[in-house]
């Protein structure tokens, strides 16, 4: 003959066997709550808090993280001022989204920082920075543009290592997407060449510099996103880089991206009185 359990012993078993369950789904939760805090600061960390403007040129950025894993990654942008008044800015891409990308980047932030403080030359910079990377021994390399700004003169010098093209309008109706002459991502060979563009920002406008994750993805090609960014861009040579920089990053939801994406915006003023009608 077999004896059943009392049905008040058979749910306190369930109930506790529920108990459990439910602490275990409490602990993952907030594992996850933890690592999620962990990777918003260290990401905050790694990137500027502010960037630098002058009277006449002003800059907004924006971030965001690969739609997978953590919310860290290794695409950047920065900006700083250089010895003389003149500023840095930079954006740039390493190879994968994860927190060694994370920590590679902030390697390759704090070296282009350190070169361009004591280096005029943007293609120069590119040049050490290519050379202490490779010092360190890492399976990784990193896409850049680095950008030179002098207030006095309005020259606007660019080296390119590997990075994507930039976008860019004028308000006299002139707008394009800019491949300069680069050389090789950062960290992937010796003796790397970087040639320098060097253009006189003689008209208002706007320079949108950006990573692949913004304009390349399962919808649709590099090619497709940098037209809907130009797009944006020459419609809005007179907008607030800050709205700007906003607006081109919605492209990135277009392209079904699963990769960081970062958009770094200058807005600059005309040099002189606008030309007569």
């Amino acid at each position: 003959m077999t004896r059943r359990r009392p049905a008040r012993a058979a749910s306190e078993d369930l109930l506790s066997t529920l108990g459990r369950l439910t602490a275990q789904a409490r602990e993952g939760v907030e594992l996850q709550r933890a690592r999620a805090e962990l990777a918003e600061v260290l990401q905050r960390e790694m990137l500027p808090a502010s960037l630098p403007g002058l009277p006449g040129l002003r800059a907004a950025a924006r971030y965001a993280p690969a739609r997978h894993g953590l919310d860290i990654g290794g695409d950047w942008y920065d900006g700083f001022r250089l010895p003389g008044d003149a500023l840095a800015f930079s954006i740039g891409d390493v190879q994968g989204h994860d927190v060694e990308a994370a920590a590679f980047m902030g390697q390759v932030r704090v070296g282009l920082r350190a070169v361009a403080g004591v280096v005029v030359d943007p293609g120069e910079v590119l040049r050490r920075a290519n050379e202490v990377l490779l010092s360190m021994d890492r399976e990784l390399f990193a896409t850049c543009t680095l950008l030179r700004y002098d207030p006095a003169s309005r020259v606007l010098e660019t080296a390119r290592a590997g990075h994507v093209p930039t976008v860019w309008a004028t308000d006299d109706g002139r707008y394009g997407v800019t491949e300069d002459a680069g050389g090789l991502p950062l960290g992937m060979l010796p003796d790397a060449v970087y040639p320098v563009t060097r253009r006189r920002l003689t008209r208002a406008g706007v320079i949108v510099l950006l990573t692949d994750g913004v304009v390349e993805g399962p919808s649709f090609p590099i090619e497709v996103g940098l037209a809907r960014v130009l797009d944006i861009a020459r419609k809005a040579v007179d907008a607030d880089p800050d709205e700007l920089a906003a607006e081109v990053m919605k492209v990135a939801d277009e392209t079904g991206h699963a990769d960081d994406a970062a958009v770094l915006v200058l807005g600059h003023d005309a040099a002189g009185p606008p030309d007569p009608a």
